[in-house]
């Protein structure tokens, strides 16, 4: 790979990430819609605005691979989900297409399949159950990340993240953490693996809680490095300050699940028996 673009670069994981890539791939472009504040002077940068395609296009020249963590991070309004992840996502692989890009490594989310509950554990082929507009957005970015890769040949590897951090902060991400260094991993399966067609991981450091099969990842050679129960006393004793949350706490999805909830839980509960 001569050159990967990596949007989001102001973000928390773009943040942490352009620490760990660059030894990795030296020419390394970073883009968001403004600068990041620590910007270092040995880093390449290109503002974008995700909603705009020639914007887009125009980062998206000369780039052999993409790391797309771009756009709305968490829950937000339609309007903020709609441009951000959308239309941002769309113009993503759309761009990519245009400008000859090899690789597009799609940060998904966990939130699109959010419903299932924690008891349920689900590999990469089910039925996406989003809790959110977020996690809609992702189920979005997946389809678009097929599509592109079906009918243009682009080379697309979706990355469902769980909880990406140094350690996990409670019980839940007890069975979601992702350590840097892993997530670091599956984005070189991505933009380096021979065999990558479409595929979709599950972002998760080797978790003993986990309630996802993750060995699609590793029939490509992932090998996690981070172990969430090294940092059980610690995630316990954070949840024990968390007050009960009837919703949330059942499904995998958490407070994403619980936020604007109204909806009758007993049903998702048989829909999930199916």
């Amino acid at each position: 790979m001569a050159r990967i673009l990596m949007t989001g670069a102001s973000g928390g994981i773009g943040t942490s990430l352009r620490k760990l890539l660059p030894p990795i791939y030296p020419d390394l472009l970073l883009s968001d819609i403004k600068p990041p504040a620590d910007l270092g002077a040995n880093e390449q940068f290109k503002a974008a605005d995700l909603a705009d395609l020639a914007q887009v296009e125009a980062i998206c020249e000369g780039v052999d691979g993409i790391i797309h963590f771009g756009g709305y991070s968490v829950e937000g309004s339609w309007d903020q989900i709609l441009q951000a992840n959308i239309i941002g996502g769309y113009n993503l692989f759309e761009a990519a297409y245009r400008k000859g890009v090899k690789r597009v490594v799609f940060a998904s989310s966990n939130h699109a399949v959010g419903f299932y509950p924690r008891h349920h554990k689900i590999g990469t082929d089910v039925t996406a159950r989003p809790d959110s507009r977020y996690g809609v957005s992702k189920v979005f970015g997946e389809a678009v990340g097929a599509l592109y890769a079906d009918k243009h040949g682009l080379k697309v590897t979706c990355l469902r993240i769980g909880n990406f951090g140094d350690m996990p902060l409670d019980q839940r991400r007890l069975s979601i953490w992702l350590k840097p260094e892993d997530l670091v991993q599956l984005c070189r399966i991505g933009l380096e693996h021979p065999d990558i067609h479409f595929e979709v991981f599950y972002g998760a450091s080797f978790n003993e809680r986990a309630w996802w099969d993750n060995h699609r990842a590793y029939e490509f050679g992932y090998r996690p490095t981070g172990r969430a129960e090294d940092f059980r006393e610690h995630a316990m004793a954070e949840q024990a300050k968390l007050k009960p949350d009837p919703v949330g706490d059942h499904f995998q999805g958490g407070t994403f699940c619980s936020n604007e909830f109204d909806g009758d839980a007993s049903r998702i509960i048989d829909w999930n028996k199916r």
